[in-house]
């Protein structure tokens, strides 16, 4: 490594899903690379499932993994945890504060602004997962989380998108970026490009991931009704994940008679849940570039997907296979194709899995995404007048985020 090390702390809300997986490659990999490296999130979010990875990822990390009350909704106990957060961080003396999802990057750019005022220079990164990006434009509280979004660029020093998708609806929803921005693809190891052979008894269809509609597991059992009313199909499927909605999920499922044919499984790895089927279906409404898709696709796993986010940027040539978001009839349509010509299936998945390796690598994402922290912290530090506007600037987002905005299920 050229540069000096680095002490990098990363802020996340949840430690769920596919946003924190990829916080804890990239704290690993920037560890390989000689950095120091902590890991700040949620400790009322995620189970049994994220507690194990948790307490994997603390002891390889300098600054280990330290978990604070972060609430999903934007309330005026933020001022609060946003207090302990900044002592915390002030005493790790960071040189990077890298925030993920939209809670996540306003208590790191929050914080890292009130520590340059004291004279710290702390690069504030942002990658926006999604987060409040999907929110419409049109609607009154897409408007109040894009004018944040907008205010918070004056006091970012570096954007990281991970996909293209996600760099135009930042470009579109919130502003031409004026600080460096950088596209870089989530990353596989090199050990997740092996096929993942099916076990004897694998069901015919999967849904993996947050069980939350964002993600589609309604849609799953409503196309899994209709293969069954329209196509005279009955498949079996499971069903991997877990959140808050389960019960409702569950019930759908009892609501249409598919209990003997779906079975609920919890939280599992990637791998070990493709073991149990031969084909993953991912329904989602929204996405940004989601690793289950990344993961599905090295494991040479026929996957049917809806085309959202940067999952046609995953597919490439073979995108036009993707279907319609919120489209049970035409997610039906593909499960019907794959579950009575699974041989197309796999043979697709074999093709699409070419090249992977070279554009989603995790070693590719850790130097792009830390080169934008040196490429970032080569400026000159700022004038005091100019951090007498930051201060104003910030106390206006304060007012702002805590008096108009909405209550929401969040999106990170």
């Amino acid at each position: 490594m050229t540069a000096a090390p680095l002490r990098i702390i990363h802020i996340v809300r949840a430690p769920i899903g596919g946003i924190f997986r990829h916080i804890a490659d990239l704290a690993l990999a920037q560890t390989r690379a000689g950095h120091r490296v902590g890991v700040i999130c949620d400790s009322t979010t995620g189970g049994s499932f994220e507690e194990e990875a948790i307490a994997r990822l603390a002891p390889q990390l300098a600054l280990g993994v330290t978990r604070f009350p972060m609430r999903r909704q934007v309330t005026v106990g933020d001022a609060r945890a946003a207090l302990s957060l900044y002592r915390h961080i002030r005493d790790l003396d960071p040189d990077v504060l890298h925030g993920h999802g939209a809670k996540g990057g306003v208590f790191a750019r929050t914080i890292g602004t009130l520590l340059r005022l004291r004279g710290r220079k702390v690069t504030r990164i942002y990658c926006p997962h999604g987060g409040s990006l999907h929110y419409d434009p049109a609607r009154l509280e897409g408007k109040i989380y894009f004018a944040l979004e907008r205010l918070q660029q004056r006091f970012t020093d570096g954007l990281v998108f991970v996909s293209d998708y996600e760099y135009r609806a930042y470009e579109s929803k919130v502003a031409r970026p004026k600080i460096p921005a950088r596209v870089v693809y989530n990353g596989l190891a090199p050990e997740e490009f092996a096929a993942v052979p099916q076990d004897d008894d694998a069901a015919d269809f999967l849904f993996i991931g947050m069980l939350r509609d964002l993600k589609g597991p309604d849609l799953f059992i409503r196309a899994l009704r209709d293969l069954d009313a329209v196509y005279g199909l009955a498949p079996r499927a499971h069903i991997v994940g877990e959140g808050e909605d389960r019960p409702r999920y569950e019930k759908m499922v009892r609501d249409y008679g598919l209990q003997d044919r779906v079975t609920f499984l919890g939280a599992l790895p990637a791998r070990e849940a493709f073991r149990k089927t031969h084909c993953v279906v991912v329904p989602s409404r929204a996405e940004a570039m989601p690793y289950i898709v990344l993961e599905t696709v090295a494991a040479q796993v026929p996957l049917i997907a809806t085309r959202v986010g940067g999952i046609p940027e995953i597919f490439g040539r073979y995108a036009h296979h993707l279907v319609t978001p919120n489209d049970v009839g035409d997610l039906a349509s593909a499960m019907a194709a794959a579950f009575t010509d699974p041989d197309a299936m796999r043979r697709r998945a074999e093709g699409q899995r070419h090249c992977l390796s070279e554009t989603f690598n995790v070693e590719l994402m850790s130097d792009r995404i830390t080169s934008l922290y040196q490429d970032t912290r080569g400026g000159k530090r700022k004038s005091q007048d100019s951090r007498k506007t930051e201060a104003a600037e910030m106390t206006a987002g304060a007012v702002l985020v805590h008096s108009k905005a909405p209550t929401r299920t969040g999106t990170e």
